[in-house]
């Protein structure tokens, strides 16, 4: 196995897989309770010989894993995974569910195998995505384009119409797409950027004004909906740490 990718610390890069990431991560006494914050991604996993799929979070998840454990992971932009896995993303919201409660069970055995006997896992999971991908139709490719309207700060309905859809039929198709509402992936997205900033620098009211928030008593209060924890403790984090080592997943 690449060197790059022993386990001993988070590492990612961008997968053959478009619009999504690989990553590694071995579990350490210092990152082992550290929330992992919403980022509207699917995100399938090679933890502890199962394949399991990590949905799109509205709010912090605090996962529990002894030091040591080590994941494999394919992060997925939002709204790719959904198509590849053959299940709406609402039906995967807040929730980690083994791969094969989805598919067929001699299926993912046969999956379970090929990663376990892998010299390079990561490379055995992207191998596994491209497969499905060749089998299942693509994602909506109107997709993209809201999550980059939303991501602009664009509002619901100007991206609805930029999408060409009416504000009803863009929340039904997000609901399937990014496991709730364009709202609230607003939110996750504007989140996001705040959480990029901080790890450039800055004041928490330049933080604010920069990423789309009426001012900094807002973001407080986004910050601790979303995640659990005072405006401080996030920021202050997420300046300290790569986006994928513990905060983002």
């Amino acid at each position: 196995m690449d060197e790059s990718w022993d386990g001993r610390t988070y590492r990612e890069r961008p997968s053959r897989f478009a619009r999504a990431v690989v990553w590694t991560r071995t579990v350490t006494d210092a990152d082992a309770v550290l929330p992992v914050l919403p980022d509207g991604c699917i995100d399938l996993l090679w933890v502890d010989g199962t394949l399991v799929v990590a949905g799109p979070d509205t709010r912090a998840f605090r996962p529990t894993a002894a030091i040591g454990t080590r994941y494999v992971g394919l992060r997925f932009a939002p709204g790719t995974a959904p198509a590849l896995l053959g299940v709406p993303a609402h039906e995967l919201r807040d929730q980690r569910i083994e791969l094969a409660d989805l598919w067929a069970s001699g299926t993912v055995r046969r999956l379970t195998e090929q990663l376990g006997t892998a010299d390079d896992p990561v490379a055995a999971l992207e191998r596994i995505a491209l497969r499905r991908a060749a089998e299942v139709a693509p994602p909506d490719p109107v997709l993209p384009k809201v999550v980059a309207a939303l991501d602009a700060g664009w509002s619901v309905s100007a991206t609805a119409e930029a999408a060409g859809l009416n504000a009803r039929l863009l929340h039904r198709r997000s609901l399937a797409a990014f496991g709730y509402g364009p709202k609230t992936l607003a939110r996750v997205l504007r989140m996001q950027r705040a959480l990029g900033q901080a790890r450039r620098g800055g004041s928490f009211a330049d933080i604010a004004a920069s990423t789309g928030f009426a001012d900094q008593a807002h973001l407080a209060r986004e910050m601790r909906d979303l995640t659990g924890m005072p405006l401080g403790q996030v920021l202050s984090r997420s300046a300290e740490a790569r986006a994928g080592l513990s905060l983002v997943g």
